[in-house]
């Protein structure tokens, strides 16, 4: 086949390829135009452009959607200027630019000049719908230009930034009130990164410091100058913060001393917080502190106020101790020869009986009167000492009827007690509870009616209680005086009977059975009678619950005549005190007495004569009787002789500190005889024992 032949062939397929290029072409274009169409019909952005002059061209939907205007509305018809608020756009554009501020009109034109120099940004303005309502737009400003670089118009692609807008107003609330928040609490607050270098802090941080929560130039929360409470410095290895960023763990409640910036010191209470990442890497902590000074020196005030009360309660408890003395050496002659004249030989005639009776009546109760008042006064200074223990009530009634019985039958009252079928244990103070009964006892008699009776009933309280009570017939008390019964001092209206009262029994009653866990209270009609009860807590008997047993006085040992007498030293400066216990001494034939007004003179008689016994007073001249206890018991030649203490120092502390001291035994004036009788049996039996002892050890 020739060429020529093969021509037309070949220029119908170059034909053809052309054709297939421009069906491409053709579609190329279609399509775009159908992007461009897409694009400036959507309905989630507003374009706007405009001609050089800033007259809008074109509307999109997105556009009409947001602003409420139709394109035929505005196309040809307005600037942008009219759909947004111009004084907003020209402070914007006065905050972008000097130069737009002072040559551009407000409006429109100001950002179009921008975007003119080619500066092209995103600005957040207010829209202006056509109802006149405001909404926020994102909207960005681009210059149009042709193919020689001439603009031709101005294009502003806009989206409603109503969400978004809500949104930063959310987080801006938010982060103010956490700013009001942060800054209002009377707690310094401050945080670090993880390098301890800070980061924030609150104004109460820095009214705390003086100026910043650091005392260092560095700002690194570290290099503050803290102390131990003790005042010692606490170096900056050993800061709790940097612990804290180094371990992970938190501190709290770490109380140290921070210097401020003008050198003064308080103290603080702090916590240390570590922050950590969602990998548990740790970005830092936060430290909160909480002054302390004052409750510091309020604690240091209490403590030193507390001290200052001890030390006068000290000093109450030494005057009480020195006026117990004084009130009791008299009463110990008065009682003490009122006793002997009372059991003398030949026996006093009638009359003479009647005064003995009026005198020991009265020194009795005069006795009374000083034991109440110094118990009411160590209650309340907290100086009494009570020994709680598994107590029988069976053994305390009977003791208490024993008492208690003769006094009613003097007075013509009947008495009735319980009778315990189960024996009965609470938790308390033997001598005390045996205390509160006979007051309450004696009460009852004492403010009954002639020919009346008092009924000891006992009844178990639930949970785990037993309750006294204390029945009488008396004259009742009305409601206003009930009221008023536990008051120190108060007698109710009896000052002008004829029974002795001190006012301050049953508020000694009162406060003892407290002390001991118990209650007390009173039921009284006006007429019927009154009803006083207690309550204690029943507790389990104990293992070894045996009591020694009443004991009747005994009568003087029947002496041989040959037999040898025993010989007792008495160390006593009062001769009235010094007088009575010779008289008593004189009735035991099987003892002889010598007697001193001196401590040391009563050491050497001691270590002459080598007394089976020896009675001390406490408040000697010179040397005192304690001082001279310890020197006798110091020497071998006489350390095993048994020493009583003599004495008018009747508070507990001191028996106390006297029986810890070394004392035998401790016998309180004004002397009771059947008692001093059997504490000198009791001592004459040890020596007894102590000298064999000594005898087998030479």
């Amino acid at each position: 086949m020739s060429e020529t032949g093969n021509s037309p062939r070949l220029a119908d397929d170059a034909g053809k390829a052309d054709g297939n290029t421009a069906v491409r072409r053709q579609n190329a274009l279609l399509k775009a135009g159908a992007l461009q169409n897409a694009i400036l019909n959507s309905a989630n952005f507003s374009i706007i452009a405009t001609d050089e002059k800033g007259i809008i061209q074109l509307f999109n939907v997105g556009a009409e959607r947001m602003l409420g205007y139709k394109a035929a509305e505005v196309v040809n018809r307005i600037r942008p200027s009219d759909i947004h608020d111009p004084q907003e756009v020209m402070a914007r554009a006065q905050a972008l630019s000097l130069e737009l501020a002072t040559t551009i009109a407000p409006g429109f034109e100001a950002l179009a000049f921008k975007a003119s120099r080619g500066i092209e940004d995103i600005y957040k303005l207010n829209y202006i719908r056509k109802d006149g309502s405001r909404f926020p737009a994102v909207v960005s400003i681009t210059a149009l230009r042709d193919d020689y670089g001439d603009i031709i118009g101005y294009l502003l692609i806009g989206t409603d930034n109503y969400v978004h807008k809500r949104a930063e107003d959310a987080l801006r609330e938010s982060e103010e009130r956490y700013r009001v928040l942060f800054n209002s609490v009377p707690i310094a607050v401050f945080s670090c990164d993880r390098f301890a270098v800070l980061q924030h802090y609150n104004r109460y941080a820095g009214e705390l410091w003086g100026r910043h929560p650091l005392c260092g130039v560095e700002r690194h929360c570290g290099s503050a100058n803290l102390y131990l409470p003790d005042g010692t410095p606490l170096p900056h290895s050993q800061s709790p913060i940097v612990e804290v960023l180094r371990s992970g763990i938190p501190a709290n409640d770490v109380e140290v001393i921070v210097e401020r910036s003008d050198g003064s010191r308080i103290s603080v209470l702090v916590n240390f917080i570590p922050l950590k990442s969602a990998s548990g890497e740790i970005t830092g902590a936060v430290t909160s502190f909480i002054d302390i000074t004052e409750r510091k020196r309020g604690e240091v005030a209490l403590i030193e106020a507390k001290a200052a009360a001890e030390k006068a309660n000290l000093a109450k408890s030494d005057f009480l101790s020195r006026m117990s003395h004084e009130l009791r050496t008299p009463l110990n002659a008065i009682l003490g020869f009122a006793q002997l004249v009372e059991s003398g030989s030949p026996s006093p005639t009638p009359a003479q009986r009647r005064s003995i009776d009026q005198i020991l009546k009265a020194g009795w109760y005069l006795l009374e009167l000083i034991n109440e008042i110094l118990d009411l006064s160590l209650i309340e200074s907290g100086k009494l000492t009570l020994s709680a223990e598994p107590v029988s009530l069976i053994e305390i009634m009977l003791e208490c009827q024993a008492m208690i019985e003769p006094q009613a039958q003097k007075r013509g009252i009947g008495m009735t007690f319980p009778r315990f079928d189960i024996p009965y244990f609470v938790n308390a103070d033997r001598t005390r509870v045996k205390q509160v009964l006979i007051n309450l006892l004696f009460n009852a008699i004492k403010y009954n009616k002639p020919g009346g009776a008092v009924a000891v009933e006992c009844s178990l309280s639930p949970p785990g209680s037993i309750r006294i009570s204390v029945r009488d017939t008396g004259v009742g008390l009305p409601p206003e005086q009930l009221a008023q019964l536990f008051q120190p001092f108060n007698r109710l209206g009896k000052e002008a009977g004829a029974e002795e009262g001190t006012g301050i029994g049953l508020v000694v009653t009162k406060r003892l059975v407290e002390l001991m866990g118990g209650a007390i209270g009173a039921d009284s009609a006006v007429g019927e009678g009154s009803v006083f009860w207690i309550e204690f807590s029943l507790t389990s008997a104990p293992h070894f619950a045996v009591r020694e047993a009443a004991r009747a006085a005994r009568a003087p040992p029947q002496v041989p005549d040959a037999a040898p007498r025993r010989t007792l030293l008495y160390v006593e400066d009062n001769p009235a005190h010094l007088e009575l216990v010779e008289e008593l001494i004189a009735r035991r034939s099987d003892l002889r007495l010598l007697s001193v007004s001196d401590a040391n003179i009563g050491i050497e008689y001691a270590r002459a004569y080598h007394p089976e016994v020896i009675l001390m007073d406490i408040n000697l001249p010179g040397t005192s009787g304690i001082e001279a206890m310890k020197i006798l018991r110091a020497d071998p030649s006489t350390a095993h002789i048994p020493i009583i203490a003599v004495s008018a120092n009747a508070v507990p502390r001191d028996i106390e500190m006297g029986l810890k001291a070394g004392f035998f035994k401790y016998i309180t004036k004004p002397i009771k005889v059947n008692q001093f009788m059997d504490t000198l049996d009791r001592a004459l039996t040890f020596s007894q024992t102590a000298s064999g002892r000594a005898a087998n050890k030479e």
